[in-house]
């Protein structure tokens, strides 16, 4: 059997995956993404072990990741008979993704804006 060094949050880690969700991220994409991004790759069974989430919430903060473009993936033959492992990895820098995060606050910021602006001009 191979051994191989799996990451795991450090207390700092936390912290940021929970500034992550304070921004409006849920909680297994930002714990996904702050273990991505402290690895070159990793296996979804690493970032479970890693990020101390279950299987389904890996899945589940991959398809939301792969739908905003931020992890891709690629296939490799299991160790054993079986399915190939997909291997994860953060298709851009980390700070690319940060200002994408922060381009879409920024927008549902100004969007409520105009609508509390828009309650405004009703009510007077």
């Amino acid at each position: 059997m191979k051994s191989r060094n799996v990451m795991y949050f450090t207390p700092r880690e936390e912290e940021l995956a929970d500034l992550l969700v304070q921004i409006g991220l849920k909680k297994n994409v930002a714990k996904v993404l702050i273990y991505l991004a402290h690895t070159e790759e990793a296996t979804s069974r690493d970032i479970e072990r890693g990020t101390d989430l279950r299987q389904p919430e890996v899945s589940i903060a991959m398809a939301t990741m792969t739908e905003q473009k931020w992890v891709e993936n690629r296939e490799t033959k299991a160790e054993n008979k079986g399915r190939p492992v997909k291997i994860y990895r953060l298709s851009r820098p980390i700070h690319d993704i940060m200002d994408s995060i922060e381009q879409e606050k920024k927008r549902e910021i100004t969007n409520q804006l105009r609508l509390i602006q828009q309650v405004r001009d009703y009510i007077s």
